[in-house]
């Protein structure tokens, strides 16, 4: 059961880093859209600017539940990874729980409000031709921070299933490298 729902987790985040790849690549688009506007024809759109950051905050914020999975997240590896697996397994589960989990719960439901206050108040761009509705991209705050958590957890059972007895995914990749 703990396993399935891991796996099931993994495929989560997995999906959010190829979504983040996706952004990435429009990103790619829009600021060659903007630097062709820009330097070859003189022309100045200001909403493609703030698309510019608005791919690039979604794009970052939905990558690091993957970033999480694959184990590419910051942490202290001088000590971390000299430690037996089992220690390694009892501070991913503390500092999830401790953490992590509280930290991303905290967040997202605040970002909720800060989304919503912004939808209800019609907020846009302060910028003429700026884009409308800065909700939509003030809404993947909490969207972030909540599929953080869910990859959080993911990481917690990955321990928990390793201190099991069960391999983790991850570690079997790297066995076979």
């Amino acid at each position: 059961m703990l396993v399935r729902l891991e796996r099931l987790i993994n495929r989560f985040s997995d999906m959010l880093g190829v979504v983040s790849a996706v952004l990435f690549l429009l990103l790619l688009v829009n600021v060659f859209i903007d630097v062709v506007l820009r330097y070859a024809l003189n022309v100045v759109y200001i909403g493609a600017q703030e698309m510019e950051w608005h791919l690039y905050a979604a794009m970052f914020m939905l990558a690091i539940p993957y970033t999480l999975k694959e184990e590419g997240h910051v942490r202290v590896d001088l000590i971390y990874e000299r430690l037996p697996q089992n220690w390694k397994n009892g501070i991913d589960i503390a500092g999830g729980f401790v953490f992590l989990l509280p930290f991303c719960l905290l967040v997202g439901y605040y970002g909720i409000g800060f989304a919503h206050e912004a939808f209800e108040l019609g907020e846009t761009s302060g910028d003429p031709g700026g884009l409308p509705a800065r909700w939509i991209i003030k809404s993947v705050i909490p969207l972030a921070f909540f599929a953080t958590a869910v990859s959080g957890l993911g990481m917690i059972l990955a321990a928990i299933n390793e201190m099991r007895g069960v391999k983790h995914e991850h570690h079997d990749k790297e066995a076979q490298l």
